[in-house]
């Protein structure tokens, strides 16, 4: 009896001693080295330079730093076919989590497109310091929130030029009737002016331009822009307005992370900020590159800034429709409250800091 009750006891004081000491696993923590499997649809095309590049380093990440126990498909538009159907497919689960920018879901929710840019507003600097230290992703939570969503920043391009035309654009009168792909609010301000607004998708806009379907485009910046070959069509370059800190989006099923553990939430949320700002980084640098490619390479490039007239009316037409629809929706009202508030503060900083610098360090 004695002989048995050592075979029995021993055992159980050893397996203790290594459970105490953390060298065997508990059943809590053998649970957690369950590998999860995500799926992640993208509105970009396969191997898209920049946004995809965003993408595939924040999966990277994700999976080194889980050690391998959260792993992430990309699936490009050229797979789900679907570049505007983010949204719907991350909602009703068919992805677990996109990548996309949230002033495509405006037709769903006008309050989504604060979180993308708005025209005349926010510098990319600005503009993630609203996110991070504003109220920017308390009230993207409270957007996304109700279509069971989480919306986190994902790249910013910094400031994007104002789009190529095929012709000079010297006076209001040469905008009526001129047909234009360009999307978010500055669509709707821009529709005022007499423009013909449309919506096309990034594999699209070449071809789009080239048939005549549309006479002008904004897209991104020389990061992006040069590679399409749209000058070849529309040699007319223009300056921005509409998009000064374009910012994407991961848009994740809230089910689907809460359901993750502690350790692999808070993987996921540090590789999609780290991602997304490394974004912002590499699209200012390709952005200079190519810009002095332009100005080497391509004299058929012509830049010009829209005349003032424009710009005035375009401000114009931007103020009314803001305060307009501010009046008609308590929650728009309440993200353009905190929005001015906080590049009104920003900007002061702004305009004695960086912008003080440039206009004294900057030759014409």
């Amino acid at each position: 009896m004695r002989g048995q009750f050592k075979r029995i006891i021993i055992p159980m004081l050893v397996v203790c001693g290594l459970l105490l000491g953390g060298i065997l696993p508990t059943q809590a923590q053998a649970a957690d080295q369950k590998v999860y499997h995500w799926r992640l649809a993208q509105t970009w095309p396969t191997n898209f330079p920049i946004f995809g590049d965003a993408v595939k380093n924040m999966a990277e990440m994700v999976k080194k730093m889980s050690n391998g126990r959260l792993l992430i498909r990309i699936d490009s538009k050229n797979k789900h076919k679907s570049p505007f159907g983010i949204f719907d497919m991350v909602r009703a689960g068919q992805y677990d989590m996109g990548h996309s920018a949230s002033y495509y879901w405006k037709g769903k929710d006008p309050n989504t497109m604060f979180f993308t840019t708005m025209p005349f507003g926010m510098i990319a600097p600005e503009q993630y310091a609203w996110f991070y230290y504003g109220d920017g992703m308390k009230l993207m939570k409270e957007v996304y929130g109700k279509y069971g969503l989480y919306s986190f920043p994902g790249g910013n391009t910094g400031n994007q030029m104002g789009g190529w035309f095929r012709k000079e654009i010297k006076s209001l009168d040469d905008l009526k009737g001129l047909k234009m792909r360009i999307p978010g609010f500055a669509g709707e301000v821009i529709s005022k002016l007499g423009v013909v607004v449309t919506n096309i998708a990034a594999g699209e806009l070449y071809t789009a331009l080239d048939r005549g379907t549309i006479d002008a485009l904004e897209w991104v910046g020389p990061s992006l822009d040069l590679n399409m070959g749209f000058n070849k069509i529309a040699p007319f370059y223009y300056t921005g307005w509409h998009e000064p800190a374009t910012e994407l989006q991961f848009l994740v099923n809230q089910k689907k992370f809460d359901a993750l553990p502690a350790d692999l939430q808070e993987i996921l949320t540090v590789a999609m900020k780290t991602a997304a700002y490394d974004m912002y980084a590499q699209s200012y640098h390709e952005s200079a590159v190519n810009w002095a490619k332009i100005q080497k390479d391509y004299p058929n490039i012509k830049v010009r800034t829209f005349p003032k007239e424009i710009i005035s009316k375009l401000k114009e037409e931007n103020t009314k429709l803001l305060n307009e629809k501010a009046a008609a929706n308590p929650m728009f009202k309440k993200i353009l409250d905190s929005q001015r508030a906080y590049m009104k503060m920003a900007r002061e900083w702004t305009r004695i800091s960086d912008y003080a610098y440039l206009k004294d360090n900057i030759k014409e």
